[in-house]
């Protein structure tokens, strides 16, 4: 069976993030290429950070999504060429980010550490669950790498915040 560009990336869409599943790695900006040459599927993949425990996970449904659709010629590459950032992320993404009860990432500012520029502009991270800015950071890291920890002082819940990058 011949595939085209179009429904591989239509197959990968239904590869969600092991850690985020309301999220494709399409949404996140995890798939970052899809080339055919011949028979065989190419696809880039770049990682959220360097030690991302998730891609393994990521690599796996990818195969096991193209092995069920008949694919058997394909090739996974994971690139470092670029760096991950969530400005990739649509702002569909974002909201869906949200409604599961994650702040969503703002805009990356380049060279700029996120918690320094988050001091020094006196930005704060909105509360997912009731959109208070009355919020503080209770820890630089959440469940994972990626998200830190808030407490919102209005709806006294704790909530994580996608960390910019």
């Amino acid at each position: 069976m011949k595939y085209n560009r179009d429904e591989i990336w239509d197959l990968l869409s239904e590869v969600k993030d092991p850690e985020i599943p309301v999220l494709s790695i399409i949404e996140l900006g995890i798939a970052r290429e899809v080339k055919i040459q011949g028979n065989k599927i190419l696809i880039r993949i770049t990682p959220t950070y360097s030690g991302c425990p998730a891609m393994k996970a990521i690599e796996n449904e990818i195969e096991k999504v193209l092995r069920i659709n008949g694919i058997q010629d394909f090739e996974i590459k994971k690139d470092f060429s670029e760096t991950w950032t969530t400005d990739w992320m649509d702002k569909e993404a974002k909201q869906k980010l949200k409604d599961y009860g994650i702040a969503p990432p703002g805009k990356t500012e380049a060279n700029d550490d996120f918690l320094n520029s988050l001091k020094a502009s006196g930005k704060t991270v909105t509360c997912p669950y009731c959109n208070s800015t009355n919020t503080e950071l209770q820890s630089e890291f959440g469940s994972t790498a990626c998200k830190s920890q808030y407490y919102c002082h209005d709806c006294d819940e704790p909530f994580e915040h996608f960390k910019c990058i």
